[in-house]
Parts: C-alpha cells; structure tokens; sequence
C-alpha cells in the first residue's frame, strides 16, 4: 500500500503541473515571469530532463534482466512518472524559448565543473556509462540489486537538485514539481533500501 500511494501521490503531482503550465508560463501580467536562459528555472529545467533520461533508461534495463515483479513494478513507475516529467520541462523550455541543452550543468546551483562528466556521469547521483553496461550484463538477483543501488544513489542526486530549485525557482507550478519529486523521491529511496535488505544488500553510501 506504500508504494501505491507513492505513486498515486506523483501523478496528482504531475497532473497539478501539466494544467498549470500555460499559466506559468505567461505570469500574472502575461510576459515578465518568462525566466531568462542563466536562471534556475531554465537550468533546473534542462539538467532534471537529462538526470530523469537516465532513470527511465536504467528502469527498463532492469526490467529485461529480471522476473521479480516488485523490482519490474517499482521500475515501470519509475520509468512513467519520470518520462512524464521530464516532457513537462522540455515542454516549458520550448514556450519559453531556451536552450535545451546545458552549457555548464549544475552552473544554477553554482555547481558548475564540480560533475567532471567522467564517463557520462554529468550530474550528482548519475551512473557512468560503465555502470550502465554492467547492468545491462547482469540477470536476476544480481540486477535487482545493482540496479536498486544505482537508482538509490541517483534518486539522492534528484533530491539534491529538486531542493535546490524549491529554493532558488520562481516559476510556482516548477517549484511545485520539484517539491513533489523531493517527497516522492524521498519515499522510493525507503523503498528501494527495504528492497534491498529483502536481498541482503545496502545502498552504496
């Protein structure tokens, strides 16, 4: 029952969004809340979408390398709320016409150059491309529990960054998802070390 109304809690948290967004993005007075391209909004924007690319990545992964269906559950919830979001975001830099990409990620919580991006790892709590291999070679067991302590420490990395826009966002309805995916990430992160306990494993760190 936890996990169901962690992830029931995600979609409201997704639909409040998605039907707030051409108000967001027009502001009260219909032009000056349209954050510039240097802002937290613009930059939480972009790096979430490029940090959430990878979840939904590593989730259906692991989905093809096990049978378990709690670990295919908890990654098929993973892999739609975060592709949902992450379309929300993209969908806002494009009315507000912003880059996409990053050009110094992390630079918005004056973070800039501290992920060296060694090996694909570009933000807080991102698999290397070598992590991502690995899981991929894996089956069972042993890709439930790698991929529950990968997932673990990237939700951590999320949490850090969606924090970071609560504090710095101006936009409400943004400073609204990154507080959900705060409290939801949060619950998962329990989640996934109970699963992990059930396998005789721990999270990384």
């Amino acid at each position: 029952m936890r996990h169901a109304g962690l992830i029931a809690g995600a979609a409201v948290t997704a639909l409040v969004a998605a039907g707030a967004i051409s108000y967001a993005v027009a502001g009260d007075d219909g032009s000056s809340r349209t954050p510039s391209a240097e802002s937290a909004d613009a930059g939480f924007a972009r790096d979430m979408a490029v940090h959430h690319q990878q979840a939904v990545e590593m989730s259906y992964i692991v989905r093809d390398r096990t049978k378990d269906e709690d670990v295919r559950r908890l990654a098929y919830d993973i892999a739609q709320t975060q592709a949902n979001q992450r379309g929300m975001m993209i969908g806002w830099l494009d009315l507000w016409g912003l880059p996409k990409v990053s050009s110094e990620p992390m630079a918005w919580m004056d973070m800039g150059g501290m992920a060296s991006g060694k090996d694909g790892a570009l933000m807080p709590g991102m698999a290397t491309n070598t992590e991502l291999k690995k899981l991929g070679t894996l089956n069972g067991k042993q890709a439930e529990i790698f991929y529950l302590q990968l997932m673990t420490d990237h939700h951590k990395g999320g949490v850090h960054m969606a924090e970071g826009c609560v504090e710095r966002c101006t936009v409400g309805v943004e400073k609204r998802l990154a507080q959900g995916m705060v409290e939801a990430q949060q619950s998962e992160i329990g989640l996934m070390t109970d699963l992990l306990k059930e396998r005789g494993a721990a999270p990384r760190s």
